[in-house]
């Protein structure tokens, strides 16, 4: 069963900004914020996005400061969308932290984010029984260009217009056609997962959702090679692999992912166009949908919003 699906957007709609993650850019969060409000959506800011954390530089400000700001947006009833305004590295600081009770008797809520805000996808997914969106940073310069963000907007606006995604370098690893429900985001936030008490583990009959930036081949292979080794792709009925952008040579990639992955026996698609590259694709997280391993597609059996 596919998870619940929160309601679209439209003009009017109210959208909080947060930042679990790294350190937002004071002009690139104001260039996202414009484009948000250029499609009429009332933008409200964090308390805390702008902050910095006073010995670490890499967070965000204090890791209670993030989860005040998310939790508080999440159980707004005024808020009709939380969007993640940069990723880096936080959400793994933040998951146990978060009044996740509180968040489920506020009931379902739209979530968008990607890269490091796969830790937070798995979490509202599996904690919540939320569809989330796998999208692009709004205070991010390189995933935030004019087709990521036609693409966001549609998904937000118009679903029903987005249901079938594919990458403009997509091609077949694995042929055959594949149901389940999504799952996944970014290889290394599921491998630092692995082991958990709790930790999310995709269910019988997903399809897996992989990509990420700036890891070498090997560190790919070692990041495959554990989930494979944990069990993680038991359930999955089929792959779809986004963008690798800065992971050295995509032929390397190509071959790591062909050598661990393909012998699964399941469609495999390289390069679906989400990620970290331009023009981004919104992928929904907990939706039903196809891969299609001969068409190189990812069809949606419904939109992903209400």
């Amino acid at each position: 069963m596919s998870r619940r699906r929160p309601g679209r957007l439209k003009p009017g709609s109210k959208v909080a900004l947060v930042a679990p993650s790294g350190p937002v850019n004071e002009v690139l969060l104001a260039r996202g914020i414009g484009i948000l409000q250029s499609w009429g959506l009332v933008v409200e800011v964090g308390k805390h996005v702008l902050d910095r954390h006073p010995t670490l530089p890499y967070l965000a400000g204090l890791d209670p400061h993030r989860v005040a700001d998310l939790q508080r947006a999440w159980c707004d009833p005024t808020v009709d969308a939380v969007m993640c305004a940069r990723g880096g590295y936080g959400t793994l600081r933040m998951v146990d932290l978060l009044d996740w009770d509180a968040m489920a008797e506020a009931g379902p809520k739209l979530f968008t984010g990607s890269s490091d805000i796969t830790a937070l996808h798995e979490a509202i997914g599996s904690r919540l029984d939320v569809v989330t969106l796998f999208a692009p940073l709004i205070a991010s310069e390189v995933s935030f260009d004019p087709g990521a963000q036609d693409h966001f907007r549609r998904t937000l606006f118009e679903p029903e217009s987005v249901l079938t995604l594919s990458g403009p370098r997509s091609q077949s690893i694995n042929d055959g056609v594949a149901s389940g429900i999504t799952v996944g985001g970014n290889l290394s936030l599921l491998a630092a997962g692995v082991g958990i008490d709790g930790a999310f583990v995709p269910p019988d009959g997903s399809i897996v959702l992989l990509e990420d930036v700036h890891e070498e081949p090997y560190q790919v292979d070692r990041m495959v090679t554990q989930l494979l080794r944990s069990g993680w792709f038991t359930g999955a009925t089929g792959i779809a692999l986004g963008s690798w952008t800065g992971c050295g040579e995509l032929s390397e990639v190509y071959d790591v992912a062909t050598d661990l992955l393909a012998g699964l026996g399941i469609p495999l698609v390289w390069e679906m166009g989400f990620g970290h590259c331009a023009d981004q694709l919104t992928v929904p997280m907990g939706a039903r949908a196809t891969l299609d391993g001969d068409l190189c597609t990812l069809t949606l059996a419904e939109p992903a919003l209400r």
